[in-house]
């Protein structure tokens, strides 16, 4: 969330933004409430000075009538008060509600663009792989081999759920217990955190309100599935003033992540490309403002590590203005190549959000004693996304015949398993 100060100091750099980013936002009703709560505020502050001074007129008074007067009139004073109170209240709950619509700023250096086809791709890296036969893509390739069932998850469950048996459920555990141990080797403090939040901690992440239809909610419990591990992780210090000497903090987590996916009709349906549930592996960070930027650059260096030791073919994407997370203010995607669909599919966002989760969550830092606290920032960035990267591995590694090779990186996990064949 933005700092309403900061809001009604530069409303058109706000405007300005909001064209940049290609939507709307409630920024006329944050002004207009912000504005209609100071002149509450300020007639309140007016009317219990005047009550004050009343009070220790009245105190003064031996004359009985007189006195009576003077207190049946601080009577209807404080009747004010307790309306004008009332009217403060709803006046800042709409205030909270708008300006919590506002979407982060993006930073200067974020390529201004109304959409996804603006987006700059920065550098490349390996090679696309040829094959000497037409690759097949992985709807077809998991089928045959009875390592994914698209018919089963359907039938339990519903249109995109999928189950996975034999090789390929052990390569997708494979995958999550690497991709967690290279993160532990980078320097991130695993996290096992919960699945299911309040909603508290989905505002804090800037999920709710924006994204509410998207998100899976037990109204009995009034408990939301998580889109993310960014969501439970950016809660772990809520609340919280941290010490500024075990700055900066690295986590990384797994979870499984539960979407809706609202979305036009027909688009990546197909496959596991975009489905209602699926794993991911998550990198967070807390640090100090000056510390961000280079705190962003080794946090898409380990993410692009993690694609570089699968042996996969990958390129990194500056997001413009106009594909910008609700949260964001910069942000890097990693996008891997997937020859069976033709395309190259997102598996990592890497993002810098500035103060505007902690704002929300109300995490500091104190640099030194007795010093007062100011909001840290956070980074979060995927490392890497499942199922995209299992597309990609199994559409990479494939063989004339069908069978899957297994990239070295994962034969451990995988208790020595070479290559994934077709069970008899």
């Amino acid at each position: 969330m933005l700092d309403i100060n900061y809001v009604r100091s530069h409303p058109e750099e706000i405007r300005q933004s909001l064209l940049q980013r290609n939507t709307e936002a409630p920024l006329d009703a944050t002004l207009e409430a912000d504005s209609r709560r100071r002149s509450l505020l300020g007639e309140v502050e007016t009317l219990k000075a005047e009550r004050n001074a009343a009070s220790k007129e009245i105190g003064k008074l031996k004359d009985s009538p007189e006195r009576e007067v003077k207190i049946a009139g601080m009577k209807q004073v404080g009747d004010r008060i307790a309306a004008l109170d009332e009217e403060v209240r709803k006046v800042e709950e709409d205030l909270h509600r708008a300006l919590s619509a506002i979407p982060n700023l993006p930073d200067p250096r974020t390529p201004v663009g109304r959409d996804e086809s603006e987006n700059v791709v920065l550098r490349t890296s390996g090679e696309v792989k040829k094959f000497a036969f037409e690759p097949k893509a992985h709807w077809d390739l998991g089928p045959a081999l009875g390592i994914i069932n698209f018919e089963q998850g359907a039938r339990m469950t519903g249109t995109r759920f999928y189950v996975l048996h034999g090789a390929g459920a052990r390569l997708q555990r494979a995958l999550i217990s690497w991709m967690v141990d290279l993160h532990v080797r980078q320097g991130y403090r695993e996290v096992y955190p919960p699945f299911m939040v309040r909603g508290e901690a989905l505002f804090a992440a800037g999920q709710l309100p924006k994204f509410a239809d998207n998100l899976y909610h037990d109204a009995e419990e009034d408990l939301w599935m998580v889109p993310t591990a960014e969501v439970p992780l950016t809660n772990l210090h809520a609340g919280e003033i941290l010490d500024a000497e075990k700055f900066p903090l690295w986590y990384t987590a797994y979870t499984a992540c539960f979407r809706r996916e609202k979305m036009a009709a027909g688009r990546d349906v197909r496959g596991i490309k975009r489905v209602h549930q699926f794993d991911k592996v998550e990198m967070y960070k807390l640090c100090l403002p000056e510390a961000a930027d280079a705190e962003l650059e080794k946090m898409l260096a380990n993410a692009e590590q993690t694609c570089a030791e699968l042996g996969l073919t990958y390129r990194v994407k500056a997001l413009c203005t106009g594909d910008l997370g609700f949260c964001a203010t910069r942000t890097f995607d990693i996008e891997v190549w997937a020859p069976g669909v033709g395309e190259w599919l997102e598996v990592s966002s890497v993002s810098h959000c500035g103060d505007f989760q902690a704002r929300r969550a109300g995490i500091r830092v104190r640099r030194e004693k007795g010093a007062r606290p100011e909001l840290v920032h956070t980074l979060n960035g995927s490392g890497l996304a499942l199922p995209r990267t299992m597309i990609a591995i199994l559409e990479n590694y494939q063989t004339e015949e069908g069978n899957i090779i297994i990239p070295e990186a994962l034969r451990t996990a995988m208790g020595g398993m070479t290559m994934i064949q077709k069970e008899k």
